[in-house]
């Protein structure tokens, strides 16, 4: 059976959500475009990059109707460059790298019909520590780390185009 404090809490924790469903809150979903961008053509100085794959499935999730056609009077929507550059932190007794920062760079520009192009630069961070004698696990952490920059550098790129 549950104790009058824990029932208690139970209570309010339900009049809260029964409050918030009924006033008609929901969360906004950062991919909420503006109208002249739910039809958006993509396109990338290398267009077998990773990051412009995760853009295009982020935009797919976005409801965006993506053309790699170009035409003249849709948003052009272009992955100039992405770079991955890493700085140490910290270093072992013996002079090894013990950790490093891993510096994720993006830059795009969004083009509308009758507006000034927009060009966007951002950078993503991760700590990273190394081990020597676990080269190939180490080597595969970095991979996972960076497809995580990826996703993460995608979700960022949509919720720049929801605001701009």
């Amino acid at each position: 059976m549950f104790a009058p404090s824990r029932l208690l809490k139970l209570m309010i924790l339900g009049c809260l959500a029964l409050m918030l469903s009924g006033c008609g809150f929901h969360l906004k979903r950062a991919s909420d475009l503006p109208e002249d961008l739910m039809t958006l053509e993509v396109t990338a100085q290398d267009p077998n990059s990773a990051l412009f794959a995760e853009v295009l499935q982020e935009l797919e999730h976005s409801n965006v109707q993506v053309n790699q056609n170009l035409r003249a009077n849709s948003p052009t929507l272009t992955l100039k460059a992405d770079s991955l550059d890493r700085r140490v932190l910290s270093l072992f007794k013996n002079g090894q790298v013990a950790e490093y920062e891993l510096i994720y760079s993006v830059s795009y520009r969004l083009e509308r019909v009758n507006d000034k192009p927009i060009e966007q630069h951002f950078e993503l961070y991760r700590n990273y520590q190394d081990d020597p004698d676990n080269a190939l696990a180490k080597a595969n952490e970095m991979t996972i780390l960076l497809d995580e920059l990826r996703k993460q550098a995608s979700r960022r790129i949509v919720r720049e185009l929801a605001q701009l």
